[in-house]
């Protein structure tokens, strides 16, 4: 069996997110569907992607790992991208695909995750061409508010107030960059970096600097949450359309292996405590 990347890029608005589910059209879902149809039932296995979007999240630079079959992956392998374009439905696209060592690892060997959030608080709303990733925010958003708010946010922190907690997880994440710019359209952009993200992190962050932003809240109010140690009810998780997915980074290929150990040891520390050393 080859081990092979896949870059792919989605429209989120028509699935369920990226994981496979009974009975509901999933990112991960129709890609096995067609790489089935390439490569035959039951042959591509072990799809191991490097970020869960939930439903209607949109991705531009998805990484995903799969095994294929090592003589028919050698044959098909300089048309594939191809084969794929022609098979897949037009809100998923694989832009590349190639064999990486088998110690490579989609989701643990990655070093980061970056995403871009989408909100425009325009008279006007969103272009029509942009309503499926922009957020319409109603109320006049202040930007100097919006980076005071991201600005102590950064770091590593225990992010439990931000997060859909799991059991035997920890919530402490490295956010390494969070930033906002407004572009010339006038439509603002967050920018959010780190090792790795909680269920509804990004979008409960985004929601909270939102408050700020329109005035709502204290800048410094999102970093006080900082010392909570449970999920906070009254911050908005902001809706799913305004966020992408947009690039993941990986080390050199003679790190691969380390980084995926460091990753899974860390990803098993409990909520509270962490390894030393972490990224």
């Amino acid at each position: 069996m080859a081990r092979v990347r896949l870059d792919v890029g989605y429209d989120g608005t028509d699935f369920s997110g990226w994981a496979a589910q009974p009975g509901r059209r999933t990112v991960a879902g129709v890609l096995l569907a067609e790489l089935e149809k390439v490569f035959g039932p039951g042959n591509p296995t072990g799809l191991t992607v490097a970020g869960r979007t939930d439903a209607g999240v949109h991705a531009t630079g998805q990484v995903c790992h799969v095994e294929l079959p090592d003589e028919r992956w050698q044959a098909l392998a300089p048309t594939l991208v191809r084969r794929l374009a022609g098979l897949l439905p037009g809100d998923v696209r694989v832009w590349a695909a190639r064999e990486v060592p088998p110690a490579f690892d989609a989701r643990f060997s990655a070093l980061w995750r970056r995403y871009e959030y989408r909100v425009t608080d325009t008279e006007a709303g969103p272009s029509p061409l942009r309503r499926r990733d922009t957020l319409f925010w109603l109320r006049p958003l202040d930007l100097d508010r919006l980076k005071a708010a991201a600005a102590g946010l950064c770091g590593e922190h225990d992010f439990a107030a931000f997060c859909k907690r799991k059991e035997h997880a920890t919530t402490i994440r490295h956010i390494t960059r969070m930033s906002w710019r407004r572009e010339p359209d006038g439509v603002l952009a967050a920018t959010v970096q780190a090792d790795a993200f909680c269920q509804a992190m990004v979008r409960s962050l985004v929601g909270a600097m939102l408050t700020v932003g329109d005035g709502r809240r204290e800048p410094d109010w999102p970093a006080s949450l900082l010392t909570r140690t449970e999920r906070v009810s009254d911050v908005l998780v902001a809706p799913p359309h305004g966020l992408n997915l947009v690039e993941v980074g990986y080390p050199d290929e003679a790190e691969f292996a380390a980084r995926a150990e460091q990753t899974r040891n860390l990803r098993g520390v409990p909520a509270g405590q962490r390894a030393a050393g972490t990224a």
